[in-house]
């Protein structure tokens, strides 16, 4: 019985970790499918990183372009992380979770929202006031659902 409640607890905590997982986390750990996060601040541009220059933060694996902007990124993570857990920004705005392109990105108040593709990209740029309102409406009920 003791064997029993214990496997339960490890199956319930289990499926409570996979479900708060944030979507910049790839199958390999690898956030952002390796792209550096400071490069859409710095250079305006989604810029692939390279392992050389990497970070683990929040259990996963954060790629840079070099060491400077890897040192940014452990200086302040939270100020480069993307919204919504890197999950499409205006996905949650419609109040669902979708996957994202590293390419279809937008920086608004010193803050990198990413989108599935840069056609919904351009849904999300007609009216980003509203829908950031309603993406942070949206996302504290979404973050932890599957």
């Amino acid at each position: 019985m003791k064997h029993l409640l214990s496997f339960m607890l490890f199956i319930a905590f289990s499926s409570l970790a996979r479900a708060q997982a944030p979507a910049y986390c790839n199958q390999d750990g690898v956030a952002i499918k390796g792209y550096d996060v400071v490069a859409y601040f710095k250079d305006s541009a989604a810029v692939a990183g390279n392992k050389q220059f990497s970070y683990t933060w929040q259990n996963t694996e954060w790629y840079f372009k070099d060491k400077a902007n890897r040192d940014a990124f452990i200086a302040s993570p939270q100020k480069y992380a993307p919204q919504f857990g890197g999950y499409c920004a205006y996905g949650v705005s419609q109040d669902h979770k979708s996957p994202t392109d590293p390419a279809a990105f937008t920086i608004l108040n010193d803050k990198l929202y990413l989108n599935y593709n840069p056609k919904v990209k351009t849904l999300w740029m007609k009216d980003t006031k509203a829908n950031i309102e309603k993406a942070e409406a949206n996302w504290p009920a979404l973050k932890d659902k599957n």
